[in-house]
């Protein structure tokens, strides 16, 4: 039986990566004592996998990760054991069980909602805020890309899904799937370099809102949150 997890990543534990949260989590399953299935084979290990993987200084409030358990008494139980065995800076917010047919988290991943601050002091050095709706009306948005075979022009536009200006954040819906993965720091980038400016370093502080499976199709998609493939309120 498959459960996804759906945590927050935030505070301190931001700044650490991708493969320590893997690590975090094979303790915590272990401390929490849940039933959780290993590969057979030589040298075994949890069956765990995690979607998109989270960038260091992000933090997130719907990070997800799937494991396979041989039992279990309730998604609750889960949620509160693991908060249980938990630490400052990573939250359990609710455990599904998936139906059979359901892919596995990563191979899930469509799109990721995104809200975008600068940091004070950090700001760009015109107005911002008024030339924004004009530039996402664009029908191009061009971006180098640095490739392990040197640089790359792609144009952003169509894995900007949506975009919203919230105050002094800024919200925007990307592609977050392993074709055309789109990092909310790249639509900054280029937006910036559209009005002949650059990002000051450490500038953005940004937060992963959500992430999201297409359950349509690729000519009309239909994004839902990965928890909302699964079952909430099951019992053993």
């Amino acid at each position: 039986m498959k459960i996804r997890i759906k945590f927050r990543k935030y505070g301190s534990l931001k700044y650490i990566g991708h493969l320590d949260v893997q690590r975090f989590f094979q303790k915590a399953v272990r401390r929490a004592g849940i039933d959780v299935a290993y590969t057979t084979g030589f040298s075994p290990h949890q069956i765990m996998s995690f979607a998109a993987p989270l960038g260091v200084g992000l933090e997130s409030n719907g990070e997800y990760m799937d494991v396979e358990v041989n039992s279990f008494t309730s998604c609750e139980d889960i949620v509160n054991r693991l908060n249980q065995a938990s630490v400052e800076g990573i939250e359990i917010l609710s455990a599904v069980v998936l139906p059979k047919e359901a892919g596995n988290a990563m191979a899930s991943v469509a799109a990721a909602g995104y809200s975008v601050r600068f940091r004070e002091g950090r700001e760009p050095a015109f107005d911002w805020r008024g030339q924004m709706a004009a530039f996402f009306a664009r029908e191009s948005i061009p971006f180098t890309k640095e490739t392990k075979r040197g640089t790359a022009e792609i144009n952003l536009k169509s894995g900007i899904f949506a975009f919203e200006l919230q105050g002094d954040s800024i919200y925007m819906l990307l592609n977050a799937s392993s074709a055309g993965n789109i990092k909310p720091q790249m639509v900054i980038e280029a937006f910036l370099a559209a009005y002949h400016d650059t990002l000051k370093e450490n500038a953005l502080m940004i937060t992963r809102e959500e992430t999201y499976t297409n359950i349509g199709t690729q000519e009309a998609p239909e994004l839902v949150p990965l928890a909302a493939v699964g079952l909430e309120n099951v019992y053993a």
